[in-house]
């Protein structure tokens, strides 16, 4: 009977290799149509020297041990090309820098890349929410979204000041030497569950009574396996440590304490402002409380670490280039003349203040680098051939790196002097001015296309209102003698999601 069914096998098998290899060929001809129909010419090959680009893992993880792995990335894009393709785990795989390649991936073709494995590899720590969606449930989060983000509910920056003000308390009670940094993770937790939650968790005066600081250090945990998954692309779950399902854990019951706070048992919100919260909106479109949490927890990582980010890298600059945080102090107090009572219009008057924000999110962006995967075969309009200036084809299926961190600091786009912090580089004639598609996506700190961040105003106006007051109430704020000052981009970062500072931001403040 087994002999009999032998060749029967055999005859399956041989079809569906058969049917396999037919359908790969046509894929491939059909691919070639295209490639052949756009000109499209092979991008500059990042060279691997060991089979199946082994040794690129090992680059990108020995990087990220020693703190300079966007060093890594600006190295590779300089030495290979500003759009490159690379063997990944004998995968083929493309990265990008060009802006004209970030418009067709966020913009004109966005409908030719998806997400890919971000779902499935974010999914433990974020569960379902606007960042791991897409199509009709990413549209419908957007929606509910949007309204909360209009710059009419935070014109008077009200909603700042409470967490500014216990900032600035906290401050006062160190007097001298601290590390600005954790403190903003805390000043933006409390900003973010205040405006979209109805009610702040105050964690910088009760960080201890709401665990805080076990939620901070099981988000930053789980961060960092996530990134840990994203470097396997397709063999994510390889990565799956009792550590991080742990911090997700953590994570997750935090975010069940922020349901448990402001929904009361009807779902309605106790909103002490006057109007209804995101939170609230979710809770009216969904009862499950899995999509509360996993919105929640989205909402946390987009509110809380890119803002701190922000806010850190911004005094670590300033500090080392006291003209400049001298210069702003003068524009503050010609614009403010002592007063706290500020409004987003006065932020947005202070020209100079502007200027050095853009310049902190141009060298530092919040989110350095991001991936999207091919839904359909399709093409890059610049990157290929000799001149790496022909179409590129992006097969079915290959994934899409761009790393803004290092288009950011292209001296053909900021000029010969892009890795300094100089903010007035923005009131000048920069090259990135002299070509629409430059000038639109050569500087994206928030994205852009159908996927822009709806909180780049928000942030802004956060950032901006916690700067000029805790300048205008420290008269001194300085580097400590005990900290170095390297050359811009040298110094150690932590890179999870956002990039943050290895040593934290420590100033001398009176």
């Amino acid at each position: 009977m087994t002999l009999t069914l032998f060749p029967l096998v055999l005859l399956t098998f041989a079809i569906i290799v058969l049917t396999q290899y037919i359908f790969r060929y046509r894929e491939r001809q059909a691919d070639k149509a295209i490639s052949e129909r756009h000109g499209c010419l092979p991008a500059p090959r990042l060279q691997n020297q060991r089979p199946f680009g082994v040794d690129r893992l090992e680059q990108i993880f020995r990087a990220d041990a020693e703190s300079r792995l966007m060093e890594l990335f600006l190295f590779h894009f300089r030495q290979t090309g500003s759009t490159l393709e690379q063997k990944f785990l004998g995968t083929k795989a493309y990265g990008t820098i060009e802006p004209a390649n970030l418009e067709a991936i966020l913009s004109s073709n966005f409908k030719d890349f998806g997400m890919g494995p971000r779902r499935a590899i974010t999914f433990p720590m974020f569960g379902d929410g606007i960042f791991t969606q897409e199509g009709a449930a990413w549209k419908h989060s957007r929606d509910m979204l949007r309204p909360q983000l209009q710059h009419k509910q935070y014109e008077d920056l009200e909603v700042f000041r409470q967490a500014v003000d216990d900032l600035i308390g906290l401050v006062e009670e160190c007097n001298g030497t601290i590390d600005l940094q954790p403190l903003f993770f805390r000043l933006t937790l409390d900003t973010t569950t205040a405006f979209l939650f109805g009610e702040s968790v105050r964690s910088l005066i009760t960080a201890e009574a709401i665990g805080e600081q076990t939620f901070a250090t099981a988000f930053n945990t789980a961060q960092q396996w996530v990134t840990k998954r994203f470097r396997l692309l397709d063999l994510y779950w390889l990565i799956n440590p009792p550590e991080f399902r742990q911090a997700c854990k953590d994570v997750q019951k935090f975010a069940d304490q922020i349901i448990d706070r402001n929904l009361s048992p009807d779902g309605v919100s106790n909103d002490k402002i006057g109007r209804a919260s995101f939170l609230d909106a979710v809770a009216e479109s969904s009862s499950d409380r899995d999509a509360l949490r996993g919105q929640i927890v989205n909402l946390l990582a987009a509110g809380r670490d890119t803002t701190a980010c922000l806010l850190s890298w911004t005094f670590f600059l300033l500090v080392r280039h006291p003209h400049v945080l001298e210069k702003l102090r003068a524009e503050i107090n010609e614009t403010c003349s002592g007063s706290t009572n500020l409004s987003r219009d006065d932020l947005r008057r202070m020209t100079y203040l502007q200027n050095v924000l853009k310049e902190t999110l141009r060298l530092y962006p919040s989110l350095p680098v991001n991936t999207r995967t091919a839904v359909r075969t399709t093409v890059l309009p610049t990157g290929g051939g000799p001149d790496r200036k022909s179409p590129v084809l992006i097969p079915k299926g290959s994934a899409v790196a761009f790393c803004v961190y290092s288009m950011h600091r292209r001296p053909d786009l900021y000029g010969m002097d892009a890795e300094l912090f100089r903010p007035e580089r923005w009131d000048e004639d920069m090259p990135l001015h002299h070509n629409p598609t430059n000038l639109k996506w050569g500087y994206l700190p928030f994205h852009g296309g159908p996927r822009i961040c709806l909180g780049m105003d928000f942030a802004l106006a956060e950032a901006g209102y916690t700067v000029v007051r805790l300048l205008q109430r420290f008269q001194t704020i300085r580097l400590p003698e005990t900290e170095l000052v390297e050359l811009v981009g040298v110094e150690k970062q932590v890179m999870t999601l956002v990039v943050s500072i290895k040593d934290g931001c420590k100033v001398d403040i009176q």
